[in-house]
Order: structure tokens, then C-alpha cells, then sequence
């Protein structure tokens, strides 16, 4: 079986390469190998490798600039995806797209299920909700959409890397401790996108995070914790919980998006602390 992966300079992506199945022939596409904004150019790259499987990675994930770029979060996350879709149910491939907990307003206090109302609250969460409508309009019959939320790996710009970088540079850092979700290790994201190759019928919709509950600051702690004691870092620096409101934003972020139902099997700290022991020559 074949599969195409888009969006191939991406953390997930990166993660999906390393992750395919030994059954599945996997190529990955980005920016300098086809252009998401046009129709032609995305049919010629699926009848030239003729998929069974496309796994659309590809995203505008700038959430602050994207208030102010709307028209190009839009292109990407939107259109380009309607784009895709229609090529898909065209050739027949089953199509596998990645969307966000930015999707949801964060105004209640329990998980948020598949099946509940989005209400995005930014420009890039209303981008990612026209992105998952375009499928369900165009592709319902063969296709998924795959919410998750806080990913990391050791590829990319991401809350793991960067805090890495900042706790070597700084003295202290305040950390935002009210905005609540889940982080998600990227790598057995990946490998749950490649479980669903293998699904007789799909759901609409999927949620997929580790388990658990945190903050970005709980989040923060973690990480510091668990490169200290793993040699990733030399020395803990004071970490300070912050408000929303002192760390304002050009993007509103929901206070509360944790997912529910989702299709997670490890709890955010042991997939965190595996990372850590799989990825410590990396950094």
C-alpha cells in the first residue's frame, strides 16, 4: 500500500516518516514539491504515485499572525484542504486530515467530545473549523478528521523545544498557568494517523491527545524536571505561574480545551519522560 503524506517539512510529518509501517510505502510532499493552491498540481502528484492513503499534515499554525494574515491561513487551511478533498474522492484515496483543539471557545469545564459544537474564538481556529467542513461537504464517505492538541517532538518549533532553548537563556520564565489542555507527544500521534489506514469504516471525527490534564505551566515544570534529571539540562531556573491576562496576545487562546474521547493510551507525563530518554542526544 501506498501513502501520501503532505506537509513534509512539518513535526508531524517528520514523525510520520519514522513511524510507517513496514507494509505501507509512505512519501511526503511540501512546499517545493506541490502547490496546495492549485487543483492541477496536486492531482498530477496523486496519479503519479497513485496513494491508498493521504495524511494531510499540511497547516498554517502562526495562530497570533494569522489574526492579521487571514486571507493566507485561510488559503491554506481551508482551501487548500477543500482541494485536496476533492482530489481524493476523484481517485479514491482515503483521506486522513489533522485539525486542533482551537476549534472549541474553552468557556466550559468538562472535555470537550467529538461530537460537541466548535466555536472557534481566533482567526486560526476558525480556519482549521473551515478546513474540517470543507471535508465533511466534499468527502464524507472515505475520510477523517483528526483533532489533537499541544504536539511536540524533537523536529520543529514547539512548547518542548522552545522551553528547552529559553531555560538554557534565562534566569526565570513566566509560564501562563490557566490556559488547560493536554500536550501530545507527535510520535504516537503519528503512529494513530498509520492505525487508521487500517479502519474498515471511519468515524467523522477523532480526538487524539495523551492522557491526562495540564497547564502550559504544569507542562513547563515537567519539562524541566524531567531534562534535569535526564542531563538534558544542567540546572533548574525558577518557573513562575502567570494569568492569561499578564501575558496578553494578538490571539485569544481558550482557557479550556481539554479533549474528550480521545484515542490516547499514555498519560502526557510517561510519553513526555519516554521522549526525553529517547531524544536526549538530540539536544
Amino acid at each position: 500500500m501506498k501513502a501520501l503524506i503532505i506537509g513534509k517539512s512539518g513535526q508531524l510529518a517528520s514523525e510520520l516518516i519514522d513511524t510507517c509501517p513496514t507494509y505501507i510505502e509512505a512519501v511526503a510532499y511540501g512546499r517545493a514539491d506541490i502547490d496546495l493552491m492549485q487543483l492541477d498540481s496536486i492531482r498530477d502528484i496523486v496519479l503519479s504515485i497513485r496513494p491508498d492513503f493521504i495524511i494531510n499534515a499540511a497547516a498554517y499554525t502562526l495562530v497570533d499572525q494569522a489574526q492579521t494574515d487571514s486571507e493566507n491561513a485561510f488559503a491554506l487551511n481551508r482551501d487548500a484542504v477543500a482541494l485536496i478533498a476533492h482530489v481524493a474522492k476523484d481517485y479514491g484515496a482515503r483521506l486522513i486530515h489533522v485539525s486542533t483543539d482551537f476549534v472549541f471557545d474553552g468557556r466550559q469545564n468538562s472535555a470537550y467530545s467529538p461530537d460537541h459544537k466548535p466555536n472557534p474564538i481566533n482567526v486560526y481556529g476558525e480556519s482549521k473549523l473551515a478546513g474540517e467542513e470543507a471535508i465533511t461537504q466534499i468527502y464524507a464517505s472515505n475520510s477523517t478528521v483528526v483533532r489533537t492538541s499541544w504536539v511536540y517532538s524533537s523536529y520543529g518549533n514547539n512548547f518542548v523545544n522552545t522551553m528547552l532553548r529559553l531555560m538554557t537563556e534565562k534566569d526565570r520564565l513566566s509560564i501562563v498557568s490557566d490556559q488547560i489542555g493536554c500536550p501530545t507527544n507527535a510520535k504516537g500521534l503519528a503512529e494513530f494517523l498509520w492505525s487508521l489506514c487500517e479502519v474498515k469504516a471511519l468515524s467523522t471525527r477523532y480526538h487524539y491527545s495523551d492522557l491526562g490534564v495540564s497547564s502550559w505551566y504544569d507542562f513547563a515544570v515537567a519539562i524541566q524536571t524531567l531534562a534535569c534529571e535526564i542531563g538534558i539540562l544542567n540546572k533548574a531556573i525558577p518557573l513562575v505561574p502567570i494569568s492569561s491576562e499578564n501575558y496578553p496576545t494578538p490571539a485569544k487562546r481558550p482557557i479550556f480545551s481539554l479533549l474528550a474521547n480521545n484515542q490516547g493510551k499514555v498519560h502526557w507525563h510517561s510519553h513526555l519522560k519516554e521522549f526525553f530518554n529517547l531524544n536526549k542526544n538530540k539536544y
